[in-house]
């Protein structure tokens, strides 16, 4: 076995030059690695340029002596060795391994490399330690030794590949949404949100206007209903946005119609259900058969709405301003619950690109709005009627003005001891609203209120939050308040807890 190494070849042609001698070997024991790598493949010496060029000491040992002289040449520090033998405790032993920072054992030989981690381990117990395994099962021996990353070489390459390809459709859609968009043409594109909408679909608007108006054409963000809630009141009104309320639509005004955060307009009273649609943009499960729209993306697997947005501005390479930046952002958060609840890496990616983008003094003010009375009134209500089945709270609180106060007792309540699920109801003029909020992870509230309630109305959402809308039609002729309330308390209750399979007699109160 080699007991001399040549120094950088950098530094030896310096030092030649200067003396008109060649470099002197360095020994074993006066090598200092930083990074030790076992096994010079293609792999590994891929690794070892990239770890120099951030000037870290890189030390690699082979069997290949040839190949060691090759690396020499090309500027190395190397070892001639099999790093499956005994030969390698003697070369580790006689460096100078207190800077050692990582062992990296990419040999093509499964057995060779078992057997190197089981010396690295016992001589430098402490070093971070990636190795290289071929077959899965390997992986678990590998990680009992005690190696800190086992590496799969196809399933680094699967996962490379599957990156490209969701880039590349990724961008696909992107130049899709724009070249629809473009096709409006003179005439004006609606973007319509969900009734009462929330910052995510609000944000969402925003960005489908700026895509819009990036290739000259105009859009128009509408609505029906109320924004309600005092931090989406907040959001509307320091941000600026240009949204307007309606109570009826004329298709024949626009030249495309366009849905985001919803996948269709049927819930809401203004819009033919039947109408046609040429956009939908949508984070929610996919809930309507046979969707048809000349531009569909539908991801239930992000958190937000503003996620794909997001996704759309970064791939049309979109300057947006600080505003909007803010906007998406907050949807994102507010969707995920401050990325706690259905985050995916898309959302966290979209997170950092728009965080150094945004107005975070808008966003601190939009976050610390004060409360309104009209929702503390709301909060007690549900305090006082709530009904406890188990580690399930259902409270009526009566009739509401704003039903945007329903979802904040709901999570109110949810911090309650004992307390997974709360389910909180009010009758407005015209429904009952009905929110759901849920932290057991063995239950869908989404699918549930579903079952309950889709058939009364509308009905959905993700599995730990949920929301539904019963018209009062249901109830038709009846006029005295108390029994509408009593009544409305009967059907919600026993649908919800039928749907759980929970006896309504059943806990306490």
């Amino acid at each position: 076995m080699e007991e001399l190494i040549i120094n950088s070849q950098s530094n030896s042609q310096s030092a030649s030059e200067n003396s008109g001698k060649p470099e002197p070997r360095k020994t074993k024991n006066e090598l200092k690695p930083q990074y030790l790598i076992l096994g010079c493949g293609h792999t590994a010496v891929t690794i070892a340029n990239r770890l120099r060029q951030d000037d870290r000491n890189v030390i690699l040992v082979d069997i290949n002596e040839s190949r060691i002289d090759a690396l020499r040449d090309q500027g190395f520090d190397g070892v001639t060795c099999d790093i499956g033998s005994e030969d390698l405790e003697t070369v580790i032993g006689g460096m100078d391994i207190s800077d050692l920072e990582a062992a990296l054992i990419l040999s093509p030989n499964t057995d060779a490399n078992e057997r190197a981690l089981y010396t690295v381990k016992r001589l430098v117990p402490n070093a971070h330690v990636v190795s290289m395994a071929s077959e899965p099962s390997e992986q678990e021996r590998f990680e009992t030794i005690g190696s800190d990353v086992v590496l799969l070489p196809y399933s680094v390459i699967a996962d490379a590949a599957i990156n490209v390809l969701e880039r590349a459709e990724s961008v696909r859609k992107a130049r899709r949404l724009l070249k629809t968009v473009q096709a409006v043409g003179k005439k004006k594109l609606a973007i319509i949100a969900h009734d009462n909408p929330d910052p995510d679909a609000i944000a969402s608007a925003m960005a489908l206007q700026h895509i819009a108006k990036s290739v000259g054409v105009n859009a128009e963000i509408l609505y029906h209903g109320d924004i309600g809630h005092q931090e989406n009141r907040a959001f509307v009104n320091l941000l600026g946005v240009d949204a307007n309320r309606i109570n009826t639509f004329d298709a024949n005004e626009y030249g495309k119609i366009a849905l985001v955060d919803q996948i269709s307009p049927r819930d809401s009273e203004c819009f033919q259900h039947d109408m046609r649609v040429d956009i939908i943009i949508d984070h929610h499960p996919l809930t309507v058969k046979n969707l048809s729209a000349e531009f569909v993306d539908i991801r239930s697997d992000v958190g937000s709405t503003s996620t794909i947005l997001s996704e759309y501005l970064q791939e049309l390479e979109i300057e947006i301003d600080d505003k909007l930046s803010a906007a998406l952002l907050y949807g994102i958060r507010t969707d995920t619950q401050g990325f706690k609840r259905n985050t995916n890496p898309a959302d966290l990616t979209a997170a950092a690109f728009l965080y150094p983008l945004a107005d975070h003094e808008i966003l601190g003010r939009v976050e610390t709005p004060s409360m309104s009375t009209g929702t503390l009134d709301v909060l007690g209500d549900a305090i006082k009627r709530r009904v406890v089945r188990g580690s399930y709270l259902i409270s009526n609180v009566g009739f509401i003005v704003d039903r945007d106060a329903l979802p904040q007792a709901a999570d109110y309540l949810l911090n309650l001891e004992g307390i997974m699920t709360t389910v909180i109801f009010g009758i407005s003029e015209e429904h009952i609203h009905v929110s759901g909020r849920n932290k057991d992870i063995r239950l869908d509230i989404g699918s549930l209120f579903n079952t309950a309630f889709g058939n009364m109305g509308s009905a959905g959402g993700h599995s730990t939050a949920a929301a539904a809308q019963i018209p009062l039609g249901v109830f038709s002729g009846i006029r005295e308040r108390d029994t509408l309330m009593k009544l409305a308390d009967e059907a919600i209750l026993k649908r919800f807890l039928s749907a759980l399979g929970v006896e309504q007699n059943e806990g306490k109160k």
